[in-house]
């Protein structure tokens, strides 16, 4: 059976070719005199040129493999403020972006000039209507009095014609015939008039409508601008510091993100002006690349190191990954594909703001107590993982057995002992480059 950790020598120590014995010792003098924390030490043939070697102690410690991405800080409940439905919102106020703000203060407010024009236009609009209702209810007023008049007048002609002919008896057959014509006349003049009357109900009728509707719609419209007016102002409907939002329709400049709305923007219906977030509870939005999307799942615990903190880290739970890239276009013909994901912050601090940027870690596997090294110091030798580990002024290739990795470190099971000293790169080569300098 192979041992794990062997020890392989060297066929010949550093800095001893073409050296005369006296100039060997004075050599190895120096090296001892200079080694020293981890640096390994060569000699050119003059033994006058130092070649530095990094070098790491075997440590143990907590083994992590895990997802490293950036984020930005959300508040998980946010109220956001949108421009109303107004015609042609321009701001005129506008609240300090990351200044407090009580409930009820005011955030935004909108031009309302034209508003309150439209609105003093469609009062005196209604105030003419009801005029015009006034005057034409006078005026058929006039004309059923005059209806009336006439239908009486027709009516008492048609009886006094109906006497007259009722006298035919006694007067000659010509008379009489002419007492009938009469009749006659009458009735179909006071049918007329009854014709004339109902007409006139009708038009009448007509009018009246007509000057309703267009009182209803002056009405409408005026009701419409106060409307408007009572939403010229937004007020914070909880307490909170104010975050004013990017106009995306201003042109920052170029390959600089959108600066936020300001005073005289003009806006458009629905679109997010200001937030305010709600500070008691946040998260943090991430953006997965592809290859790490297979790896996470929900519930894994995430260290967070927001930028503005550097000495604070939290923690925070993964608790939603989207299962739809997203596609963010560079320009240039260039775009980038991940996956919008958030981790809900367990503990906070009063200092952390929405917009903050940090750098988190998804744990995937954690393992206190492994002894490791740095993932470059392991090469293969003899098909087998080994190391380069200090002894004294030289190095001996040790042969050990790895277990798990990560980007940056390598688990060791067996080969080395906590606190050895082990080179970062191969030593003889180090001192190849050295000569050639």
């Amino acid at each position: 059976m192979t041992s794990v950790s062997k020890d392989i020598k060297p066929k010949q120590r550093l800095g001893q070719a073409g050296q005369k014995k006296w100039k060997k010792y004075l050599t190895w003098g120096i090296v001892l005199g200079l080694a020293g924390g981890g640096a390994f030490a060569a000699y050119r043939y003059t033994g006058k040129t130092v070649i530095e070697i990094p070098t790491a102690r075997v440590r143990k410690g907590e083994f992590i493999i895990s997802v490293r991405t950036r984020g930005e800080v959300r508040s998980t409940n946010s109220v956001i403020l949108a421009a109303p439905q107004v015609p042609d919102p321009k701001i005129t106020f506008l609240a300090e972006s990351g200044k407090p703000l009580a409930k009820g203060a005011k955030v935004i407010e909108f031009d309302n000039a034209q508003q309150e024009q439209y609105l003093l236009d469609r009062s005196t609009s209604v105030k003419t209507v009801d005029s015009e209702i006034v005057q034409t209810k006078a005026t058929h007023q006039i004309t059923n009095e005059m209806d009336a008049m006439s239908l009486m007048t027709y009516t008492y002609n048609v009886e006094r014609a109906k006497l007259e002919a009722s006298k035919s008896e006694v007067i000659s057959e010509i008379e009489g015939k002419k007492a009938q014509i009469d009749v006659g006349v009458a009735d179909g003049q006071l049918g007329l008039q009854n014709t004339t009357i109902k007409a006139h109900k009708v038009t009448q009728q007509a009018d009246l409508e007509r000057l309703e509707q267009k009182k209803d719609k002056t009405v409408r419209d005026m009701k419409r601008a106060q409307g408007y007016l009572q939403k010229m102002a937004i007020y914070a409907p909880i307490g909170g510091i104010v975050n004013i939002l990017p106009n995306f329709r201003t042109q920052g400049s170029f390959g600089s993100s959108p600066p936020p709305f300001k005073e005289g923007d003009r806006a458009w219906t629905g679109a997010a002006i200001a937030e305010i977030p709600d500070l008691s509870s946040m998260r943090v939005e991430l953006k997965l690349d592809e290859v790490d999307r297979g790896k996470l799942q929900l519930g894994q615990v995430v260290r967070i190191r927001v930028d503005a903190l550097p000495e604070k880290e939290l923690t925070a739970e993964l608790d939603w990954i989207s299962p739809i890239a997203a596609i963010a276009y560079r320009g240039m013909g260039l775009s980038e594909k991940t996956f919008p994901a958030r981790a809900t912050l367990k503990n906070l601090d009063p200092r952390l703001r929405p917009g903050m940027s940090a750098s988190a870690e998804v744990l995937i596997e954690a393992q206190t107590g492994a002894l490791m090294i740095p993932a470059r110091a392991s090469f293969v030798n003899r098909g087998k993982p080994s190391v380069w580990v200090q002894r004294g002024i030289g190095y001996q290739i040790r042969q050990i057995e790895v277990g798990k990795r990560n980007e940056n470190e390598i688990v060791v099971s067996k080969g080395l002992n906590e606190g050895e000293t082990i080179y970062l790169e191969n030593p003889v080569e180090a001192a190849k480059r050295a000569r050639k300098l």
